[in-house]
Formats: structure tokens, sequence, C-alpha cells
């Protein structure tokens, strides 16, 4: 018979016969270097994401604040990350970070708000 080895390790597998890892650090081992890249973006996405709720929180202190973009770049809010969109009946559209949003005004001025 055929002895299998370990997918990370090369070791001679015992046991089931549809086992491909000798143990659990070695199959843990090898799903990191597998995922890692995508565990990377995923948790830089969510780390950009924490650092654009915790300024519209800072700075929508009343639930409803109006302050100018350059407020937001001097804090280095980033537009392209958001988590929802809600475009209202007359046009009106608002990003969301989870909770807190932002509408676009005229004269780049944007309106805070948080979802109650």
């Amino acid at each position: 018979m055929n002895q299998k080895q370990c997918l990370e390790c090369g070791e001679k597998i015992h046991g089931r016969s549809d086992k491909k890892f000798c143990t659990d650090y070695c199959r843990n081992s090898y799903n990191n270097k597998v995922n890692v890249e995508s565990k990377n973006l995923i948790r830089n996405t969510n780390n950009r994401l924490k650092k654009n709720y915790k300024i519209l929180s800072e700075l929508n202190k009343s639930g409803k604040t109006k302050v100018v973009r350059n407020t937001l770049n001097s804090h280095n809010f980033d537009f392209s990350l958001f988590t929802s969109i809600y475009t209202t009946k007359t046009g009106n559209v608002y990003y969301y970070v989870y909770d807190q949003g932002y509408l676009a005004l005229d004269n780049d001025y944007f309106l805070l708000i948080k979802k109650t």
C-alpha cells in the first residue's frame, strides 16, 4: 500500500485513509499559508473601516453635524470605504459606515448623521 505524506511537512501519515496532515499543527500551518493573502485583505479593509467609523463618531457627537471636506481629509478619512448606501426618494445619497453616515452637500460640506 502506498503511504500518503503530510501536505505541510512531508511526513508519513498514519490513521484514516482520507487524512491529509500528520498533526493539527501541520494542518493549521498549511491553511494559514494558503489563506494569508485573503486574510490580509480582510484585516486591512476592516481596520480602515474602523478608522472611518472612529473619525465619523468623533466628529459627530450630537448625532447630526455639518463639517467641511478638509476636516475629513485632515483625519485621513477614506471616502472609498463604507458599509452601505441609502438613497432617499429625493435622490440624496447617504454613505454609511455601520450606523454613522454622511451626505455630500454643496460647497464641500458634509452632513454627518447617526442612524437611530
